[in-house]
Parts: C-alpha cells; sequence; structure tokens
C-alpha cells in the first residue's frame, strides 16, 4: 500500500482530511496533519509547540514508507493555489527526500520556478489524476 502525505494550511483541515478519505478508498495509506486547539496553547509556547509540529509532519514526509505528498492548496485570503511558508519546507523535503509531490491544483505562483524545477504535478482540482500517475 502506498503511503501519501496530506500537506497545506491548517484552515484546509477539512478538505485535507476529505482527500485522505478518499486516497484511503483507493487503497492508499494517507497521513493528515494532527489537529490542535490553538486558542488553548499558552503564547509563551507557542514556538516551541509549532517546532515540535513540523519536526514530526516532516518525519513524516521524509518517512521511508511515504512515496509522495499531495498539498491542499486552495484559495486563502483571496489568493488562489495558497501555499505556506510551513507547507513550502514540506514540499522541498519532499523533493529532497525523492517523494513524488502532487499539487491539488495548480501551481503557485510565487514558487511557480521551484515547484516546476521539483517535479511538483498539478491535478487541476481533479484528485483523480493522481490515481492515473499512481497506475
Amino acid at each position: 500500500m502506498k503511503r501519501i502525505v496530506v500537506s497545506g494550511s491548517m484552515e484546509f483541515i477539512e478538505k485535507m482530511k476529505n482527500c485522505a478519505n478518499i486516497l484511503s478508498q483507493r487503497g492508499f495509506s494517507a497521513v493528515t496533519p494532527e489537529e490542535a486547539d490553538w486558542k488553548s496553547i499558552d503564547k509563551n509556547k507557542m514556538n516551541q509547540f509549532k517546532r515540535a509540529m513540523s519536526a514530526k509532519y516532516f518525519n513524516e514526509v521524509a518517512h521511508k514508507t511515504t512515496g509522495a505528498v499531495l498539498v491542499v492548496n486552495e484559495t486563502k485570503m483571496g489568493i488562489p493555489n495558497y501555499i505556506g511558508a510551513n507547507t513550502f519546507a514540506e514540499i522541498a523535503i519532499a523533493f529532497f527526500s525523492g517523494k513524488k509531490i502532487y499539487l491539488l491544483n495548480d501551481f503557485y505562483p510565487p514558487y511557480l520556478d521551484e515547484l516546476a524545477a521539483w517535479g511538483a504535478m498539478p491535478l487541476l482540482g481533479k484528485i483523480e489524476n493522481l490515481f492515473e500517475m499512481e497506475s
């Protein structure tokens, strides 16, 4: 069973879970970020918490059984195909670790050069395109 890590802004967590469910139904093992109640975290411990959460997910991306990363890059703050800093870091780790990189939608223009050079594959909103590429 191929393992795919689902990534994206935590604002897209429901969409990430939906994608993970679709992947699971198609025989993939899907990993999504751990949810947290960000409002309950002590502001003095926020950086420590973020660092630990990032390190944990970076390990998921780089894990030897992970074959690909699916980036859920929806519209955020009116910006289509949005990819934030942490998600871009996960993409960089995927590239460095030799994993396939899928973008649920299209390229995010500020990172177009790197994403194209690293072989990211836009699915143009159709997760079904991933199944065709993985078969």
